[in-house]
């Protein structure tokens, strides 16, 4: 874990988008006229996934998360923003035709898009090695988010399963959250990368729920020295820590539900994954959290 990290002040929101490639919005004449901003009736609840690097289990997580939460009766969509590669498809057994690129630019529409998943979850897929995924304009991350904020009336749950670290439209999109579920392992590493990536997105949403969990810890002990270490390292230099919602150990049922192409919540709902999953998606922060607004109208208002 980072020791020698000093805590950074909210006013580096500007700077680190700027080093993220995000353009601020100036006022003047030339400026790029935006699409009219229209946000939802009624704004679903949002919560994000991410993780400082990859091979943390994230996608794992968010997809076992959104399965949970549409078994519980919600009506959840999962869009997985990994964009160009993604692999929440794979896990949930689906094979959708079209993907954001698709909808970005415009050939389908978002709901065209989608694909139906058990018990109703809706997925968005993010498409495998698409180039203009990878390293989407200001001006298409605009039009995608405004096509996409017309989804938040149609769901109870949006779940976005983010790609690690912090790329283009992933720090916009944290800045606009009002909940985040932090991945991570007990390597140094992976407890590293998630710390600089907590660090960074409190510097642009201070105003954020950050629940963190242990990924495919071998036992409790080894879980909970993980947490202490990360929780030491953030109250030292933040002031502040996440919530710490449990572990997820490494058990067989886990492989053996990826290559079923299955969630391990429905695979093998009895297996000790499966349980830690199931605490992990009652999560307060999840159901009670405030919405603010439509999530998508404010990630397209991070992008200027």
């Amino acid at each position: 874990m980072p020791s020698d990290i000093q805590p950074e002040p909210l006013s580096v929101f500007s700077r680190l988008l700027r080093a993220s490639g995000v353009q601020s919005r100036r006022p003047g004449r030339g400026r790029e006229r935006q699409p009219e901003e229209r946000g939802p009736a009624r704004a679903g609840r949002v919560i994000c996934v991410a993780s400082g690097k990859g091979g943390t289990g994230k996608s794992f997580m968010a997809t076992n998360l959104a399965a949970m939460r549409a078994k519980a009766g919600e009506r959840v969509l999962l869009i997985d923003f990994d964009a160009g590669m993604a692999n929440a498809h794979l896990m949930l057994g689906l094979n959708p035709k079209y993907d954001l690129g698709d909808v970005m630019a415009r050939r389908v529409s978002v709901e065209d898009a989608l694909v139906e998943g058990s018990s109703g979850l809706q997925l968005l897929s993010g498409g495998v090695g698409r180039r203009d995924l990878a390293q989407p304009t200001r001006r298409e991350l605009d039009r995608l988010f405004d096509l996409l904020s017309l989804q938040e009336e149609r769901f109870d749950l949006i779940v976005i399963d983010h790609g690690a670290g912090l790329g283009y439209g992933t720090l916009t999109q944290l800045a606009a959250t009002r909940c985040l579920l932090l991945v991570t392992n007990p390597e140094v590493t992976a407890l590293s990368d998630a710390y600089a990536l907590y660090k960074q997105v409190l510097a642009v949403n201070d105003h954020l729920r950050v629940g963190l969990v242990v990924n495919r810890a071998p036992d409790e002990t080894v879980a909970l020295d993980a947490w202490g270490r990360f929780r030491g390292v953030s109250k030292r230099f933040l002031q502040r820590s996440p919530e710490y919602l449990g572990w997820v150990p490494a058990d067989r049922a886990v492989y053996d539900s990826v290559q079923q192409r299955s969630p391990v919540c429905l695979a093998a709902p009895e297996s000790a994954s499966a349980r830690s999953l199931r605490a992990l998606a009652s999560w307060q922060a999840i159901t009670a959290a405030p919405t603010g607004g439509s999530f998508f109208t404010r990630a397209r208002k991070a992008l200027r």
